[in-house]
């Protein structure tokens, strides 16, 4: 199950670099961090996402590589995480297995029907709000989306997007399993800290 903070790393805000942020949070009490790289080589990613795995595997929390089925299959993640112009589902479940996790991104009521049918394991909704963190996420689609999403799914759905402390709880009471957050953990001069605060807010909210 998917649920409480979804921890997502990005190499452009991090102030202590990805490998401290991932530390933090997992020490913190995270269980679950995807990799987000947009700007390296492959080596470079796979070089990274190899002790972000073992980092994962030694606390006990669950590892997904965005994008890159490659990259996640060559460090034995525990699945990917794809975009709606990403590798279709079925072929990635082909290629992964049934036993790894695959997650989408979706935009509308539509995508994620359609990632449901698709075998999705758990479906992501973004963004919420506003946010400067992906440059192409598109305008803000509200809090009103995620409600509608978990009215026609019983899969795990995680609200990304402009997610922070003080909007926290209004986008765990339209009914998400899991909030993606970024900036609001790597931008502080202590993630883990930041971390923490939110994995105890989203536990007394549960």
């Amino acid at each position: 199950m998917i649920k409480g903070l979804y921890f997502v790393t990005d190499s452009k805000l991090t102030k202590q670099g990805i490998l401290n942020d991932v530390e933090q949070v997992l020490e913190a009490g995270c269980k679950f961090v995807q990799y987000r790289e947009k700007n390296k080589s492959s080596r470079e990613m796979f070089k990274e996402a190899k002790q972000l795995a073992e980092l994962c595997k030694r606390k006990n929390a669950l590892f997904i590589v965005n994008d890159r089925l490659d990259i996640a299959l060559a460090v034995n993640a525990d699945g990917v995480h794809l975009g709606q112009n990403d590798l279709p589902l079925g072929i990635a479940r082909k290629i992964l297995g049934k036993d790894k996790i695959i997650g989408t991104s979706n935009r509308s009521v539509k995508e994620a029907k359609e990632s449901e049918k698709a075998g999705a394991d758990y479906i992501s909704i973004g963004p919420v709000f506003y946010t400067d963190t992906k440059k192409d996420a598109g305008l803000p689609l509200g809090l009103e989306l995620l409600k509608q999403v978990r009215t026609i799914t019983k899969l795990p759905i995680v609200g990304i997007g402009g997610v922070n402390e003080e909007n926290l709880e209004k986008v765990l009471q339209a009914g998400v399993d899991s909030v993606a957050i970024i900036s609001a953990i790597v931008s502080t001069e202590t993630p883990g800290k930041s971390a923490e605060r939110i994995i105890e807010k989203i536990r007394c909210f549960k």
